[in-house]
């Protein structure tokens, strides 16, 4: 008779589930990508003078925030592809699913990111940028060369929280038929009919939290390397 529980089944089902581990890993570094560079503008527009871009990008944020994250990967999956056809004529039903959940989590990145980027350029003392001016620097030449360089050092430990969060949430791409990690895992388990599915959750969850741990490792790393840089600086 099979055990109900089997350890050494957790194992076993390791190998199989690694090598998806690079698809994971793929499309949370597009999002993270493709979030931050949105992020960005969002952030400038917080900051900015305008009202409505300011509204807007505060409005986008609320939004993001208030939307679970299946519910956005659906509205994405089943949304755009219905727009496009509806208004362009545009038809995506051939378009790998690879591309809704990058779509998705990046519009999700962004929203986080626009904040951790607002918060950490505002944490910089302005006169630093309004001194970097008057001395002949151009506005992008006192932010590329004064004020991201300390604002990244702020920013660090919340994008290492944020890139976590990405690759958690991605897990959910397996819903409209992604093969991630989590897809595999669904697949060897529907092959078992239903059985072993404790152990493998366990080897997926073992995975996740070796993934977390040692990113949350390197990020406190980095975040100590460029502290201390930056300590030399304002010494200096």
């Amino acid at each position: 008779m099979e055990k109900y529980f089997d350890i050494d089944y957790i194992w076993t089902a390791l190998p199989n589930l690694l090598p998806y581990l690079k698809v994971t890993f793929l499309v949370a570094g597009l999002a993270v990508l493709f979030g931050t560079l949105l992020g960005l503008l969002l952030a400038f527009a917080k900051m900015g003078k305008s009202k409505l871009l300011r509204a807007l990008a505060n409005g986008y944020t609320t939004v993001m925030r208030c939307t679970p994250s299946i519910v956005l990967l659906f509205l994405v999956y089943y949304g755009i592809p219905f727009v496009a056809d509806s208004l362009f004529r545009i038809n995506l039903q051939d378009i790998h699913t690879g591309v809704f959940v990058v779509v998705t989590f990046s519009l999700q990145f962004a929203a986080m990111m626009s904040e951790v980027i607002r918060s950490a350029i505002q944490a910089i003392n302005h006169g630093q940028y309004e001194a970097a001016v008057s001395v002949g620097l151009t506005p992008f030449q006192a932010y590329r060369r004064i004020i991201f360089p300390q604002a990244f050092v702020v920013a660090l430990p919340n994008f290492g929280n944020g890139l976590i969060s990405i690759l958690q949430e991605g897990a959910l791409a397996y819903t409209i038929g992604f093969i991630d990690i989590v897809g595999k895992a669904n697949l060897i388990i529907a092959s078992n009919f239903n059985t072993h599915a404790l152990e493998i959750y366990i080897a997926l969850a073992v995975i996740y939290w070796v993934v977390s741990i040692t990113i949350e490792k390197v990020f406190e790393k980095l975040e100590k390397i460029f502290s201390k840089g930056s300590r030399s600086l304002k010494a200096s």
